[in-house]
């Protein structure tokens, strides 16, 4: 695919229903120091198209699993990795967009939370698993289209009603829930159940705001915030943005998947900038907004005390997530809302089938198949269907908890849990790719120490949630003095000192066996032909064989399972060998992991031009 659609994707893929909710309830909270988060992926993106790409591609990789494999030799590392990345798919992906988005369904229609989650899952599901990838991505691009269009009307009427940014600076810094009276909380209650056409009995009817809580923060129109006092430390934002987050741009197979389809480098390349630019949006079409339905609504979005939240959302913990659905269902005339709920469905859709495919992805190739090397297309595509309705099983057990960690905050809750159990992977990555001297023992126990000290952290997360405001703060030092974003620092600390320190007391891999698979081992061309002493890996070999088989019987014969495989592996090239096969030309990739010197110096002249404009945005928002 070209780089269009691939960047689309990208964007679309990462940006889901748990930005709309989460996203924008942190902006409302506390402004924009949670852009750092979005931002810091700009320079992520251009590391994978730059870095991380090239050794991919060379390798001949079809999961990020695979290439750890291929990178250490052995199965530890890649079973381990493909189980912690079902696990994160669990816990930060498709658990939260199924309950951001049917939050957002339940406020607008009255629905049942669980209910609306069946037919958004029953259309997700059949035209990912009928279409594949190339439907996912096409599909993406659609959808973010929607996105940006709807989210863009959305940001213009709430910035008229606000009366634009100056007024926005002023009047958010005043946008505090007051104390509500009986009546004045019973009006409140029924035009937030409006369109569910909920009852709510008089005995609840009273929430008093404790005035010392839910004031807006000072430096609300900062990125860079104090690193001791601060609820976002810019030291630590700063390192789980960009070395702690690598996992989630330049080793997961959601983000991979799509920049591995590109029909060459300069096409994936070009789609990394693309969404890198679009990455800038969040802060002017979520975060704004957010912060403007605090204005516009601070005794709902800005709610004090477990009484008056209950009363609400039905969440005592915080009722941060309605800012984004509140400002669609009050300000958005009736044409436009049915747009902006499409944008909210868009948005969950294009995430769930991005997660479904790849999760499948890994399963399949990296567990499934080591049980069962011989099983047939037919088996691997049954066990892809069974596996996606057991995670989305999984998922939704998981979500009562979500709506109770980090003070109801959905963003902060998915920063919070990545940052426990990402590092340990971007730390291995990083140290895959740029120190040859790695090796799989190293890697293994280092993964190891550095997720058990993660997992620790978020257990007792869980065990001892946020106090909410005005209550004592009783929990372990080790959690209530050491914020999530220095813990992931700790995390990656122990993680990268671990593997060092057993690689080099253990004996280092040959550099045959490394070879194309770090930054220093790459070569420029590499070329992969079935009959040669070439590293195409075992199921490119297998793919091409049966591709070559099902040819000579007539291309009828081949069936679908195998068409995709052959159409990944004909994709990576930049230059083509054909092969005769009968009367049917099978192309085999001889691909490059440079760019021709014209489109190169394009490439890189946006790379800068990214990278200037980021620069200036923190400076102007520090």
């Amino acid at each position: 695919m070209t780089w269009l659609p691939i960047g689309a994707s990208l964007f679309a893929s990462n940006i889901g229903s748990e930005h709309f909710i989460g996203l924008a309830g942190s902006g409302a909270v506390s402004g924009i120091g949670v852009v750092s988060f979005e931002w810091g992926a700009v320079l992520l993106l251009l590391l994978l198209g730059w870095v991380f790409l090239p050794i991919y591609l060379s390798s001949g990789v079809f999961t990020m699993p695979e290439y750890l494999g291929r990178r250490f030799g052995g199965q530890r590392m890649r079973i381990y990795l493909s189980l912690v990345a079902l696990l994160l798919y669990v816990m930060t992906k498709v658990s939260v967009d199924m309950y951001a988005g049917v939050f957002f369904i339940q406020i607008a229609t009255g629905l049942d939370m669980y209910l609306a989650m069946i037919p958004l899952l029953a259309v997700t599901a059949i035209y990912t698993v009928v279409g594949g990838l190339a439907a996912v991505v096409l599909t993406d691009t659609l959808q973010t289209v929607v996105m940006l269009v709807g989210a863009v009307v959305m940001t213009i009427i709430a910035f008229i009603e606000v009366g634009g940014m100056a007024a926005l600076y002023e009047k958010y810094m005043h946008a505090v829930a007051q104390p509500l009276l009986p009546n004045a909380t019973e009006s409140l209650v029924s035009s937030i159940f409006s369109y569910a056409d909920t009852t709510v009995s008089s005995s609840l009817l009273s929430a008093v705001a404790n005035s010392s809580c839910g004031k807006p923060r000072e430096d609300a129109f900062h990125m860079f915030r104090d690193p001791i006092n601060s609820d976002l430390p810019w030291p630590g934002v700063v390192f789980r943005a960009t070395f702690a987050s690598l996992w989630n741009w330049c080793a997961d197979q959601v983000i991979v998947q799509r920049a591995l389809a590109a029909k060459n480098m300069a096409h994936a390349r070009g789609a990394t900038i693309l969404a890198g630019y679009l990455k800038f949006t969040p802060l002017f079409l979520i975060i704004f907004p957010g912060m403007i339905s605090r204005v516009l609504y601070p005794d709902v979005v800005a709610c004090v005390g477990k009484e008056a939240c209950e009363l609400a959302c039905g969440n005592e913990a915080g009722c941060s997530n309605t800012a984004y659905p509140y400002l669609i269902m009050n300000l958005a005339p009736k044409g436009i809302r049915g747009l902006l709920m499409a944008v909210m469905v868009a948005a969950l859709m294009s995430s769930l089938t991005s997660i479904f495919n790849s999760a499948v992805t890994v399963f399949t190739m990296d567990l499934w198949r080591r049980g069962r090397p011989h099983a047939k297309e037919k088996e691997l595509l049954l066990v892809g269907r069974v596996f996606v309705v057991v995670l989305v099983g999984v998922s939704i057990v998981w979500i009562p908890l979500i709506m109770q960690s980090q003070g109801g905050q959905l963003f902060f809750y998915i920063q919070a849990v990545t940052g426990y159990i990402a590092p340990p992977i971007s730390a291995i990555f990083i140290l895959a790719v740029s120190v040859p001297r790695i090796n799989e023992k190293g890697a293994f126990w280092g993964v190891v120490c550095g997720q058990t000290v993660g997992i620790t952290r978020l257990v007792l997360d869980f065990v001892y949630p946020s106090p909410a405001c005005g209550q004592e703060d009783d929990r372990p030092g080790i959690v209530a003095n050491v914020h999530f974003t220095y813990f992931s620092i700790i995390v990656f600390g122990v993680t990268s000192v671990v593997a060092v320190l057993v690689s080099l007391a253990t004996k280092p891999q040959e550099l045959k066996e490394i070879e194309n698979l770090t930054f220093w081992t790459l070569k420029k061309t590499q070329a992969n032909k079935p009959g040669n002493d070439s590293d195409m890996s075992e199921t490119m070999l297998n793919s091409s064989k049966e591709f070559q088989t099902s040819y000579q019987n007539g291309p009828q014969t081949m069936d679908k399972g195998t068409q995709e495989d052959v159409s990944i592996i004909v994709s990576y090239g930049t230059t083509k060998d054909t092969t005769e096969v009968g009367n049917h030309p099978f192309e085999l990739s001889t691909f490059k992991t440079t760019v021709d010197r014209p489109w190169s110096i394009l490439l890189n002249a946006n790379c800068v031009i990214l990278v200037a404009v980021l620069a200036f945005l923190c400076s102007f928002y520090r």
